[in-house]
């Protein structure tokens, strides 16, 4: 389990092609390695991966390892990663560590394409589109997950042609400590929707339909 709370970013070292799967290695501070253990889980712009060796590089930095399969590159943003690419960082959840954002789980629902930015000093409005199947877990104010990073929706949620549309705002320090500030227009990010949304949503739906019935 994740809180969204990126913790670094990471480059992508090197990218290795196998049979149906990647070897991606991620250069990152030293400290994220710090109690690291073979099979601990590290989320990577929030799709919970199994690290697989990792190294340290010099005083500053390391090295991690991981193999994902052909779904996981199928689903996420990762399979469009190459070498010098920026990927969010966020090691697992540990007993008594502070929840800055919400409960991530690092399972990827779907992906969203970015269709405008508008940036000035203060402020950073981010407007993505996604498949309307995803439309009745997207609200104004709610949570959800991009990158790996925990955000707040905001007011803007339209659903038109088959696509639902939703803005973030997100502060300099957000755009600072995650890679959601190198992204152009039509880049794909990892959703995940919270859990509780869905949970909810459904459950509202299946009583009612029951009481129909």
């Amino acid at each position: 389990m994740f809180t969204g709370i990126v913790q670094s970013t990471a480059q992508v070292k090197s990218i290795k092609a196998g049979n149906n799967f990647k070897h991606f290695e991620m250069q990152l501070p030293i400290a994220l390695i710090d109690n690291l253990e073979i099979g601990a889980s590290v989320a990577n712009n929030g799709v919970c991966l199994t690290a697989v060796n990792f190294a340290e590089v010099d005083e500053e930095t390391a090295v991690i390892g991981f193999d994902v399969i052909d779904e996981t590159l199928r689903v996420t943003n990762l399979d469009s990663l190459a070498e010098g690419s920026t990927v969010n960082i966020e090691r697992s959840l540990k007993a008594g560590d502070e929840i800055g954002g919400h409960i991530v789980s690092g399972h990827i629902h779907t992906r969203a394409r970015l269709v405008q930015r508008d940036e000035n000093v203060d402020n950073c409005r981010l407007e993505f589109s996604l498949d309307s199947q995803w439309a009745k877990y997207i609200f104004a104010k709610g949570f959800i997950t991009l990158n790996g990073c925990s955000l707040t929706l905001g007011a803007k949620v339209v659903t038109e042609n088959e696509l639902t549309h939703f803005e973030v705002h997100l502060i300099p320090e957000t755009l600072a400590r995650t890679n959601l500030s190198k992204l152009d227009v039509d880049d794909l990010v990892n959703i995940e929707i919270d859990q509780q949304t869905i949970t909810t949503v459904d459950s509202i739906e299946r009583i009612m339909a029951e009481r129909v019935g």
